[in-house]
């Protein structure tokens, strides 16, 4: 029994909470410092939970349920040896309680033992006629071990017992898309409708596993049935209006989407969706102003501001475009696609120095692509830092060793410096790699590869 505050139940915690404040001793019967002790830890007051189970203890010492609370509540402050020690002594005086079992296996899961924690629970299943959520534990712990098969196979079980236990039905489904059984999926979730035909997570679920296999006209058809089982179901239009989109019916989209923001409070995602609809249309107009509202609503949501800083930069408005990379990175200067926006803008501004910046910041996040390196490296060459440009290229090999348009890069940058014998190593190297790629000393290096000994050597090697 969970108390309320809005009727008479809650007279014990009412009196509990009554007698903490005076100091006086008040009687309680076992039950309801169970009750009590069950609402604290649903509340999360883990510090009012441990002083109702001290003076419940206290009056009803042989209590084997409000020792067992005393365990819960070990379990969630680590001490997992006192659990054990306390689980030990239960089981001595009622080894045929099954929540002893529950919590041992609680006990081993934290430990990371989640096949004896499974062991422990099938023991469970012998001493119970309550078998659901016994079932489900069991499929956590397969979870754990990553063994799908089994896991799903007790979530069904679960299914089986209650056809309102979404819980199960998610998390069966999550087993299927790990095996990429989608087909299965939809067989498994097909017969379930047979039986529960108005069950809008189910047609939600049977419309996504369409989605991954393309079968976008039997999604659309599962998301309809979801809402017909549930006009207000928020997420069934979001997915719809995902499927129209891959269909092009860019207007049906926009409709479903919107349809959300009147049943719920406005979602950044659905804005987002809305305002790239409108410029598939060629809606330019009101493209912008849901981008707008986009990161008005979701200032954190990197798609967001990419989406507006592209919108401009399509449109060739270079300064607009960024203006708003520079409010975004403002927000999130951790965010790696910010700053390759943010360089490839600059670069078409010609703030050769700025795009420089921005792709060294890119590298220093973690973003190794090969075009970062060459794209900075250049802008180096460009800028007239030759030996920052080595530096860089030198770095590029690490990662990408073996690599022509490195090599060519490293070749002319050491002929520019007059370093010719690594300039030849790095020639030859490239010409090795990739014969092809030799248009770079040409392209970035016009006066290094009119050189006699660099003619010759590409002669020698083409």
């Amino acid at each position: 029994m969970e108390f309320s505050h809005n009727d008479n139940n809650n007279l014990p915690l009412t009196k509990f909470e009554s007698m903490l404040k005076t100091n006086h001793i008040l009687f309680f019967d076992s039950e309801e410092f169970e009750n009590i002790i069950h609402h604290y830890l649903n509340q999360g007051k883990i510090g009012l939970a441990k002083k109702a189970i001290k003076v419940g203890l206290d009056q009803h010492p042989t209590s084997i349920n409000l020792r067992l609370f005393k365990v819960e509540v070990y379990v969630f402050e680590d001490k997992l040896i006192d659990a054990d020690n306390l689980l030990n002594e239960l089981y001595s005086l009622d080894p045929t309680n099954e929540e002893i079992y529950i919590q041992k296996a609680n006990v081993l899961s934290k430990k990371d033992q989640h096949q004896k924690a499974i062991d422990v629970l099938k023991k469970a299943l012998t001493l119970t006629d309550d078998l659901v959520d016994l079932y489900s534990l069991i499929g956590m712990e397969y979870l754990f071990l990553d063994k799908y098969e089994e896991a799903k196979t007790h979530f069904m079980k679960c299914l089986e017992a209650d056809l309102q236990d979404y819980s199960a039905l998610y998390n069966i489904i999550y087993c299927f898309e790990f095996l990429n059984q989608n087909e299965d999926a939809i067989s498994y979730l097909n017969v379930f409708l047979d039986k529960n035909p108005y069950c809008e997570v189910a047609w939600h679920q049977l419309g996504k596993q369409y989605m991954v296999l393309k079968n976008y006209d039997k999604a659309l058809a599962a998301y309809d049935f979801a809402i017909i089982s549930d006009d207000t179901f928020v997420g069934a239009y979001l997915e719809r209006g995902k499927v129209l989109e891959k269909l092009n019916r860019y207007e049906d989209a926009i409709e479903n989407y919107s349809i959300t923001l009147k049943l719920d409070e406005p979602t950044s995602f659905a804005l987002l969706r809305i305002g790239s609809c409108y410029e598939k249309l060629k809606n330019d107009d009101l493209a912008v102003q849901y981008y707008y509202k986009t990161v008005h609503e979701d200032p954190l949501l990197d798609k967001g501001w990419i989406a507006i800083t592209k919108f401009y930069n399509k449109k060739k408005n270079y300064q607009k475009a960024l203006y708003y990379i520079n409010k975004a990175i403002n927000i999130d200067a951790e965010n790696v696609t910010y700053w390759k926006l943010y360089s490839h803008i600059n670069q078409r501004l010609n703030h050769f120095e700025e795009a420089e910046r921005g792709f060294k910041k890119t590298l220093e996040l973690g973003n190794y692509e090969l075009n970062t390196w060459l794209s900075r490296g250049d802008l180096l060459i460009k800028l007239g830092e030759p030996q920052a440009a080595i530096y860089n290229f030198e770095q590029a090999l690490e990662f990408y060793p073996e690599n022509a348009e490195i090599e060519y890069r490293l070749a002319g940058l050491y002929f520019l410096l007059n370093e010719n014998e690594k300039g030849k190593f790095h020639l030859k190297n490239g010409l090795k790699y990739n014969n092809e790629y030799s248009f770079i000393l040409e392209e970035l290096f016009p006066k290094v590869s009119n050189r006699i000994l660099v003619r010759n050597l590409l002669k020698q090697n083409l």
